[in-house]
């Protein structure tokens, strides 16, 4: 579709709308049910209070955002159907009309700003609201339209509300916790919510009144299962209708298997190493320099330099990747294409540490979850020998992945790395630089003054190609810092049963009201 002139402020900006016609799913009623086996549990069902996208997979069919993206990752109107930037830092929405939470309440200007209120109340400390810093007022214009105002000019607002800022029922939510809002999912979605069995199975089922038309598909069930041999083995056994991150070993077999089929498509996820180059508190405030081997620049380099994401490619992955600079895809804005990854080379790591004053190595632990990304596990053992051999004696520890966030890196206590998975649809820099390195936000452990005025900067800046400068700026301070050691953008793979119609996408979200069985019996 056409973008908004986001980076061309002038006259004609005023009177620019957006609107998209939206075609809605026959309206025939729903039938049958799809079991989706994904490799963890969401860590909650309040839409505001993640990151991750096991929870977004199951929350944006019971949750709508303002915008969306299609199948070729255009933004279209969700609900909002038409949208307009009225000066540099007002953006107005025109809501559609008729549309019912799935508890009876009906959307509107009201229940936007309810949203993102409270996606933004400091007391509530919502893990979204870093990337809505800008947001400065949400104000009610009239029934169905309703103005976001930004104390400077926001160039991915849009990027941001096609993923972020799922509308909630008010009446529903006004005045409960968090755990309400963790447990009691309502939104305006294709899917109702119907049970929640923790570490067993989540139950939607499809909202018939849906504003774009009765989803295809009655039940759908998701299931965490983290090991891929048993993932796989579900699959083959009809216990499962969609697999995710299929081991690229086991490809071969889905492909000879008479009712399956492979899906694929090259990931928006890039696998990586954040080095704790700063400690921060559990309210993400600055504590110091990190404590230990990793707290010397020098040091950080090393375990950069020790490995070899090559050979991981080549043998853990079957050559189900592709070798990344930093932390983004070539698909990103912001990528630079200049930036070479950085070379193994032993010898310099031998000498980067004997300058930090290590010169018969260091011992270091390195995080790591275990089921969440393809073979994430053997990775980070890859890794670790590899970094062992180096002279950087690594011990990897493995974590199920609720207690990995939530008890590990959502608060800072993943010293003095982890491995980790970001997949940015926001297709934008800023939406992996600044939640992960700005400090801060919950996700960031590094602190250095220049870097965040770059992304605070590029965060506020028209100019497209001011903007690609500062980026390609700040990730080339990332690596000097040792701040990240890249790994892979990684090839999803799903293993799915003939009877269900499914595409991957480089987006990695699974929308059900996309999904159709061939038999729905």
């Amino acid at each position: 579709m056409k973008r908004l002139g986001v980076f061309r402020l002038g006259a004609a900006l005023a009177c620019a709308v957006i609107a998209v016609v939206w075609t809605a799913p026959a309206l025939a009623a729903p039938e049958g049910k799809v079991v989706i086996a994904q490799g963890v549990d969401p860590t909650t069902l309040d839409p505001q209070w993640h990151e991750e996208t096991p929870a977004y997979n199951v929350l944006l069919n019971i949750y709508d955002t303002l915008l969306f993206r299609d199948k070729d990752l255009r933004i279209i109107p969700w609900l909002a159907e038409s949208w307009k930037m009225v000066t540099p830092t007002t953006w107005e929405f025109k809501l559609r009309k008729g549309v019912k939470f799935h508890n009876g309440e009906e959307l509107d200007a009201d229940a936007v700003k309810f949203s993102m209120d409270r996606l933004r109340d400091p007391k509530l400390g919502n893990r979204q609201a870093g990337n809505f810093r800008l947001v400065t007022s949400v104000d009610v214009v009239d029934t169905f339209t309703v103005r976001i105002v930004t104390s400077k000019p926001f160039p991915t607002m849009e990027n941001q509300l096609a993923l972020r800022g799922a509308v909630m029922a008010p009446k529903h939510f006004a005045g409960k916790d968090k755990t309400f809002a963790d447990r009691n999912p309502v939104g305006t979605g294709p899917y109702k919510f119907v049970r929640w069995a923790k570490d067993d199975q989540l139950v939607l089922e499809a909202n018939e009144q849906w504003w774009g038309g009765a989803p295809k598909v009655k039940t759908i069930v998701y299931r965490p299962i983290p090991e891929h041999a048993v993932r796989v083995a579900a699959l083959q056994g009809g216990e499962v209708d969609i697999a995710v991150n299929i081991p690229p070993h086991l490809v071969p077999i889905i492909d000879k298997h008479p009712k399956l089929y492979i899906s694929k498509a090259p990931s928006v996820r890039t696998i990586f190493i954040p080095i704790y180059t700063s400690q921060f508190d559990t309210a993400n405030k600055l504590v110091g320099p990190v404590d230990g081997p990793t707290k010397d620049k020098r040091v950080r380099q090393a375990i950069i330099a020790a490995a070899n994401p090559d050979e991981i490619i080549k043998t853990v992955l079957e050559g189900q990747a592709i070798r990344t600079a930093t932390p983004l895809t070539s698909k990103h804005f912001g990528f630079d294409k200049t930036l070479a990854p950085v070379k193994h080379d032993p010898d310099r790591v031998k000498k980067l540490l004997t300058e930090a004053g290590f010169p018969n190595g260091i011992d270091l632990t390195l995080n790591s979850p275990d089921g969440r990304y393809l073979k994430d596990k053997e990775v980070a053992e890859a890794v670790g020998g590899q970094l062992t051999r180096a002279g950087i004696r690594t011990r990897v520890r493995t974590f199920e992945w609720t207690t990995y966030l939530n008890q590990m890196v959502y608060i800072h206590k993943a010293t003095p790395m982890y491995l980790i998975g970001w997949g940015n649809t926001t297709w934008d820099a800023d939406g992996t630089l600044t939640p992960l390195y700005r400090s801060g936000n919950p996700l960031a452990n590094h602190h250095n003054a220049d870097f965040d005025g770059m992304m605070d900067e590029a965060q506020t800046t028209v100019d497209p190609k001011r903007r690609q400068e500062i980026y390609a700026r700040a990730q080339r301070l990332m690596l000097d810092d040792g701040a990240v050691l890249p790994l892979y953008q990684q090839m999803d793979l799903y293993g799915v049963n003939k009877r269900v119609t499914f595409q991957a996408l480089s987006s990695e979200q699974i929308v059900s009201v996309w999904l159709s069985l061939k038999d729905a019996k």
